[in-house]
């Protein structure tokens, strides 16, 4: 026998016998793979069923639900979208309860935070605007830098410049001079002009064609005296 066949011989004994370990390990453990089997096919089918069962119709309901209060806040009747109007509409405050598994539960927290914002009940709109959890977009943004606002209004202002900060850290060319210049002007009113300037240099190098770099040398004027 050529090396070439001893070569093939020799892996198929090796084969042959992973084979028989192979075989030799499910016989022995048969009922315990057939039990982690079932287990995991339990498992995708309670997934599944909640879903299509539960999750997605309770979605469908907060759509609707949304819609109706959306209509109140389109209008400015910000008590209405966030309580409700009897059985026409929940309101966000009672959709964000009810539905908060949902994305449709989730932004109604948001919107009950603006609508407490509106209402000048700032402790309440820092609660709801706090619960939700979006993707970068120009919504979560604002809704960052709202919960800044607040807190602003709260005389709690390092809060206000922790999430002016965050909401600028985003990077978009539109929100982020916006609130970089939130930032400065809280840390002029906390009489620390180099940090302010800090945040109005920002504005005039990173974003200038933004309208807040319009007028900022006036602010950096300001701070540089």
């Amino acid at each position: 026998m050529s090396k070439k066949e001893e070569k093939k011989h020799d892996e198929l004994v090796n084969v042959e016998h992973a084979l028989t370990s192979t075989e030799a390990f499910i016989e022995k453990y048969q009922k315990q793979i057939l039990m982690g089997v079932g287990a995991i096919v339990l498992v995708v089918l309670i997934v599944l069923s909640f879903r299509n069962f539960y999750l997605q119709p309770r979605e469908v309901a907060a759509e609707n639900e949304m819609y109706k209060a959306q209509a109140f806040f389109a209008k400015d009747s910000f008590r209405l979208a966030l309580e409700g109007h009897g059985v026409e509409a929940i309101g966000f405050k009672e959709i964000a309860s009810d539905y908060g598994i949902t994305s449709s539960g989730k932004l109604a927290a948001a919107y009950a935070g603006i609508c407490y914002y509106k209402l000048g009940q700032y402790e309440n709109a820092v609660k709801y605007l706090s619960q939700f959890d979006g993707k970068d977009t120009y919504f979560t943004t604002s809704v960052i830098g709202l919960t800044g606002d607040c807190y602003v209004e709260l005389g709690e202002t390092s809060k206000a410049i922790s999430y002016f900060e965050k909401a600028a850290d985003k990077e978009n060319v539109v929100m982020s001079p916006i609130y970089l210049k939130k930032v400065g002007l809280v840390y002029e009113s906390l009489k620390e002009p180099e940090k302010a300037e800090k945040a109005y240099t920002t504005i005039k190098e990173k974003y200038p064609k933004s309208p807040e770099a319009a007028d900022i040398d006036k602010y950096l004027a300001r701070v540089q005296k």
